[in-house]
């Protein structure tokens, strides 16, 4: 089994800029998790963007979209921001015999408390257990594509209702 991740930016890799009192989406942060994790199978993480996804458009999600169907794996796990995750899921449901998992972090993974570690976790779990499909692993749920949404006033995702 070998899992790769695809990495496109959001929150889970920003980095705080004390003097300009800003975030910006810095280098993916992944390997640290993963390392420290202690994990034991085979994956390779592809650096694909460095975007705040309310940054990613269309066109992102096709290139994404296309390099997924050419790519010879099975297994993924992209790293998206939480804004416009749910719209990147929706947008790669037609690819097929593959399993997609889309997760991110509502906090920045350089932070001491944050969600990242445990989303990522969750992902790689249901990349292993999870039928063919796209889907999206946060707060500890695992949603389909295109039944999910992020409810920014409670700051998290929540089904829709529909499948």
């Amino acid at each position: 089994m070998r899992i790769r991740f695809i990495t496109t930016g959001g929150t889970i890799d920003k980095i705080y800029f004390d003097a300009l009192s800003q975030f910006e989406v810095g280098e993916s942060v992944l390997q640290t998790i993963l390392g420290e994790g202690l994990v034991d199978f085979e994956y390779d993480i592809v650096p694909f963007m460095q975007k705040d996804s309310l940054e990613i458009d269309d066109h992102d999600r096709a290139r994404l979209c296309q390099y997924l169907a050419e790519d010879d794996g099975h297994l993924y796990i992209i790293t998206h921001g939480t804004d416009t995750m749910p719209a990147t899921a929706e947008a790669l449901q037609d690819l097929r015999d593959k399993t997609i998992v889309l997760t991110g972090a509502l906090t920045p993974a350089r932070f001491r408390t944050t969600d990242a570690v445990f989303n990522v976790g969750m992902a790689v779990a249901a990349v292993q257990t999870a039928q063919p499909g796209v889907y999206i692993a946060m707060n500890g749920q695992v949603f389909e594509a295109g039944a999910v949404r992020k409810n920014r006033a409670e700051n998290r995702f929540e089904s829709t209702g529909r499948s």
